[in-house]
């Protein structure tokens, strides 16, 4: 397979922005898109909204993409000099124990547990709590650390992008990858039929909130939400319980928690795919959600479709995706705005 430049996905990936504290992402996008839209706003939630004039102009169509990702916040300066911290968004406590951290963006950190060998029997068989769990700064006293870190401190996984053929791993592709996919259509400079709102979401993973106040401002007639969502081709999982598969293309959802797309929308998208020859996938599994949700049940509501870039091991420290996927996403994508007013009609 020949090499993916996918070309922001090392830099978002990489990038820190617990909900809430997006701003590192915000504008970094900004100052990659600035030249390349007709105008730009953040709005007062935090959300960063591109436009671009159509042709026709006939329609107000959304692309949204969240920046923030799942981590922690400092709870707790403890005497000994570690951080007490909490999950912002779902995060299972088994996946961060011996994890590195960045505390606000730049203080490296690691999550420590009471070894194994210290562990009584009804402790190595329950999962560890994040009330048990510490960070770790190097600190020697809460006057020490207090002097770093203060209470409400956002805390990041800090993990490395990796590239090796096909695959690419590293954190935050939920929902890092969409926002690399929009990025790339906008790169492609070219103008389309509908009007284009191109938004980048804050403070989904909480509980779809940067949504919420999207519709207010555009009053938009159709909306795609572009996710990162589970991979279900993992060790020990039966192919019947997958959500997706990498390498099968982006996952098209008919339906997830709290929302069955519009029929209309999930149709043409499946259109579109085998018009062009796209290699595509339905999203299996109906756990999770997405800003569609909130954009169906917000003001008079908009049909909302959703394309995912499949991810093993979402939410974690570390995830991986198939640079494939990632490219036949961006191309889906592409393709559905050159359909124009045909889309979903």
């Amino acid at each position: 397979m020949k090499e993916v430049k996918a070309l922001y996905l090392k830099e978002l990936s990489e990038l820190d922005g617990v909900s809430g504290d997006e701003e590192r992402v915000r504008n970094f996008i900004e100052e990659k898109i600035k030249d390349k839209v007709d105008s730009l706003k953040v709005d007062v939630l935090g959300n960063l909204i591109a436009f671009k004039k159509g042709t026709r102009s006939n329609r107000k169509f959304v692309l949204a993409a969240h920046m923030d990702e799942v981590g922690f916040m400092v709870t707790n300066i403890e005497d000994d000099g570690t951080l007490s911290f909490g999950p912002v968004g779902g995060v299972d406590p088994r996946v961060v124990v011996g994890k590195h951290v960045r505390i606000k963006g730049e203080l490296p950190g690691v999550i420590g547990y009471k070894a194994i060998h210290l562990q009584k029997k009804d402790e190595l068989l329950a999962s560890p709590k994040f009330e048990n769990l510490r960070v770790h700064i190097g600190a020697r006293s809460k006057e020490e650390a207090s002097r770093k870190v203060e209470l409400g401190d956002y805390i990041s996984f800090a993990t490395d992008f990796r590239q090796e053929n096909s695959r690419a791993t590293g954190k935050a592709f939920d929902d890092r990858a969409g926002c690399a996919v929009l990025m790339e259509v906008i790169e492609q400079e070219q103008r389309y039929e509908d009007d284009l709102y191109f938004a980048f979401l804050v403070q989904e993973e909480p509980g779809l909130r940067g949504s919420a106040v999207l519709f207010e401002q555009v009053c938009p007639d159709l909306a795609l939400v572009i996710e990162g969502t589970t991979a279900g081709d993992d060790p020990g999982l039966p192919e019947h319980q997958w959500a997706t598969r990498l390498g099968d293309g982006p996952a098209i959802t008919f339906m997830h928690r709290g929302y069955v797309v519009n029929k209309k929308i999930y149709e043409s998208i499946l259109q579109v795919a085998q018009k062009y020859d796209i290699k595509h996938q339905p999203k299996r599994r109906t756990a999770g959600g997405t800003d569609a949700a909130r954009l169906a049940k917000t003001g008079g509501g908009v049909p909302a479709g959703v394309i995912s870039v499949p991810a093993r091991y979402i939410h974690s420290p570390l995830s991986m995706i198939d640079l494939g996927d990632f490219e036949n996403t961006v191309k889906l994508v592409s393709k559905i705005l050159e359909e124009g007013e045909g889309f979903a009609r």
